[in-house]
């Protein structure tokens, strides 16, 4: 299974990227069934000047056109642990795992509860983790030169 979550992961780093070139928080993510992308998402924040426009929700509304609004059989790929808002509709989208590269003690769900998934989601988090974790660090760090 490690080598099927880094494969999906590396297409959820190849989304943020995407969002990288937009100018947006580099996040990204895709939602697999039965070994096949059925959504992909990246940070559209700017973008669209929406809030809600996450990595996760893009993909998960992708997916939900392929798959029905319960993603029962599916597993959320997403380069940093989803922020709160994202794992309410992770939980309501009734997502089966979520495999995640960089925690995020600020703003990830883990820092309000543990416990927002349902009972059954499998949660898989350091799936090439450095990496993520790269990205994210060059995209702030970049902020902060460019505000000097």
């Amino acid at each position: 299974m490690r080598d099927a979550d880094e494969k999906y992961m590396k297409l959820a780093l190849d989304e943020a990227r995407k969002a990288l070139e937009r100018g947006e928080v580099p996040i990204g993510a895709v939602v697999v069934a039965d070994g096949r992308v059925v959504g992909r998402g990246h940070n559209l924040v700017e973008t669209l000047c929406d809030a809600t426009a996450h990595a996760e929700m893009q993909a998960l509304t992708a997916a939900a056109e392929t798959c029905g609004k319960y993603l029962t059989q599916c597993t959320l790929y997403v380069t940093v642990e989803p922020c709160v808002m994202c794992a309410g509709a992770i939980a309501w989208s009734q997502v089966k795992r979520v495999v995640f590269g960089a925690a995020d003690p600020k703003k990830g769900y883990r820092r309000y509860s543990n416990d927002i998934f349902l009972p059954k989601t499998e949660v898989t988090e350091g799936i090439v983790k450095d990496e993520c974790e790269r990205l994210m660090r060059d995209f702030f760090e970049g902020l902060r030169k460019s505000d000097s």
